[in-house]
């Protein structure tokens, strides 16, 4: 038997667009479909007059060929769940008084009478199949009970009349596969039914199979009158589901900031510590920046770390909030965290080598300002030149920012091999070493296997996967160098294409003297003072200037 998951199924009711009667969706398929008025002539003369409501068609039936109110179709339905489909009450009554043993017979997909009459609301049907014997407790397929789906509905006059019934026994469920009401009316946000089931007796921390509680459901889903009303009936915060998350946890993930506020009072600090993620962890990782700003008002620990346990889990072994939000292009939460005092340095990966791989300039100008390490290396992956630049591929503007920001370009012309020709390249090494920058995922970036050689950047922008964008990039960092000299590899590069000459060309003649005084002025300042050139008290033409901008 395949064991039930509690949140997967779940999960179907997350569409707010879901009927509410696809619940019934598996209904007789030989059945009559007409207008009302019209009956085709093979339709089954049992379903016509169910349909027509003709109670005396059923009893002539019943008389004279009772084994046709009996009849299963494909999908195992009789004429007792069209009749409960309907709302036909008296045709109900003829059909169980020919055969009251069929009350509960179910359907292939273990549907009863009184669970289709509760899907679609027709009480005086469910009523009268409570009264000749129908059992409440059946579930269907899916762990549906008729009580489960008047809790859904929030019917609170069905509610009441099938625990009147005996209903009242899966209130509690006795095992866990079966789906507490009270999860259900949590999970909907139908106060009335959660607080009639809290009356008659449903315990509000009643787990599911996964660990869920009410509290979880009404915290996932943003039902903050709901968390109230639970908190106020003694629900506890600190029951984690399976996964080992708190009702925090989900407020957070899902963004529900105010419920946030009205959990963190309640949770338990010692709880949090043991837990293998912080709520801040998850609110940075789905960009939930208002119930990340709650937790860091209420104290949360900006450094705390991913459990070692989960963090090898992550391809690049991922550790702190602050990861996760420049991983998912949050710079909004990312910048709050870094105001909030994160650290730049807990991550086996630079979280800098992370924006830069996303291509996002925002983070990258924010890491940087912050005082992130330009020059931080990529251990799998040696480099002759900053690593970032090779994290940058064809992204123009985020090279520029690298650049602007003090990225050492002369590096990158730096070779050992200079006018000589160079030796012929290593395809399998410049082929991984791409590969190793084209992993998204960033697996590669934090592998303990070290190249045995550094790569020049010659090498690395002449491999096939980079040298199409070779002419723009060399054209950006000559705006960033003084007089250099191209070595043999960077000439026959430029040289392969027409119009990357004009590159070339840049390099026949002395750099222009006022490009050399700006390099000279922008080194004088240091790398930290070129964050705050367009704070300075200078005219706006000179600031350009130094910028790069002119």
């Amino acid at each position: 038997m395949t064991k039930f998951c509690y949140s997967d199924y779940l999960s179907q009711f997350r569409n707010p667009g879901r009927k509410l009667y696809n619940v019934v969706s598996r209904r007789r398929e030989d059945s009559w479909r007409g207008d009302g008025t019209k009956e085709p002539e093979d339709a089954d003369p049992v379903i016509c007059a169910i349909r027509r409501g003709d109670v005396k068609a059923l009893q002539d039936l019943a008389m004279f060929s009772p084994l046709s109110l009996l009849k299963e179709n494909k999908d195992g339905w009789i004429p007792l769940h069209d009749a409960a489909l309907c709302g036909q009450t008296e045709c109900l009554k003829t059909l169980l008084k020919a055969h009251p043993g069929s009350v509960d017979k179910r359907t292939l997909q273990e549907q009863t009478s009184l669970l289709l009459a509760v899907s679609c609301e027709h009480l005086p049907c469910v009523r009268c199949l409570l009264e000749l014997g129908a059992d409440p407790d059946i579930s269907n397929n899916n762990k549906e009970t008729a009580l489960y789906k008047a809790c859904e509905l929030e019917n609170l006059e069905m509610v009441s009349l099938l625990l009147s019934y005996g209903a009242g026994a899966m209130i509690n469920p006795a095992h866990t596969y079966s789906i507490p009401p009270l999860n259900v009316a949590a999970q909907k946000g139908h106060m009335g039914a959660l607080c009639y089931l809290i009356d008659k007796g449903a315990n509000v921390n009643m787990q599911t199979c996964d660990g869920i509680t009410a509290l979880h459901e009404a915290a996932e889903n943003g039902h903050k009158e709901v968390v109230n009303a639970l908190l106020s009936k003694h629900a506890d915060a600190n029951k984690p589901a399976n996964s080992g998350l708190l009702p925090l946890h989900f407020a957070a993930k899902y963004g529900h900031h105010e419920i946030v506020s009205q959990l963190v009072s309640v949770t338990s600090r010692a709880k949090l510590r043991h837990s293998w993620i912080s709520p801040l962890h998850l609110a940075a990782e789905h960009n939930r920046h208002a119930a990340a700003a709650v937790l860091l008002k209420a104290g949360a620990d900006v450094n705390d770390t991913l459990a070692h346990s989960h963090s090898i889990q992550y391809p690049d072994q991922r550790a702190t909030a602050l990861y996760f939000a420049i991983a998912n292009g949050s710079t909004k939460t990312a910048e709050m965290l870094l105001n909030a005092g994160a650290s730049l340095s807990l991550d086996p990966i630079s979280p800098l080598l992370m924006a830069a791989r996303q291509g996002c300039v925002r983070s990258v100008s924010l890491l940087l300002e912050r005082g992130a390490d330009m020059n931080t290396k990529i251990p799998s992956f040696p480099t002759a030149f900053p690593a970032v630049v090779a994290l940058c591929m064809d992204n123009l503007p985020l090279l520029k920012c690298l650049l602007n920001h003090g990225c050492d370009a002369h590096s990158c012309f730096t070779c050992t091999y200079g006018q000589a020709r160079h030796p012929l390249p290593d395809i399998n090494n410049g082929f991984s070493s791409c590969s190793i920058l084209l992993n998204e995922s960033m697996a590669l970036l934090n592998s303990n296997e070290s190249s045995e050689r550094t790569t020049q950047f010659c090498e690395w922008i002449s491999t096939p996967l980079m040298c199409e964008w070779a002419g723009p990039m060399i054209d950006l960092l000559l705006e960033h160098v003084g007089q250099v000299q191209l070595c043999n590899k960077l000439t026959e590069l430029l040289d392969s294409r027409e119009e990357w000459h004009d590159v070339k060309r840049k390099l026949l003649s002395p750099r222009p003297l006022l490009h050399l005084c700006r390099l000279k002025i922008r080194r004088q300042m240091g790398r930290n003072r070129l964050r705050s050139i367009t704070s300075l008290p200078l005219p706006d033409r000179l600031i350009r200037y130094l910028s790069l901008n002119d």
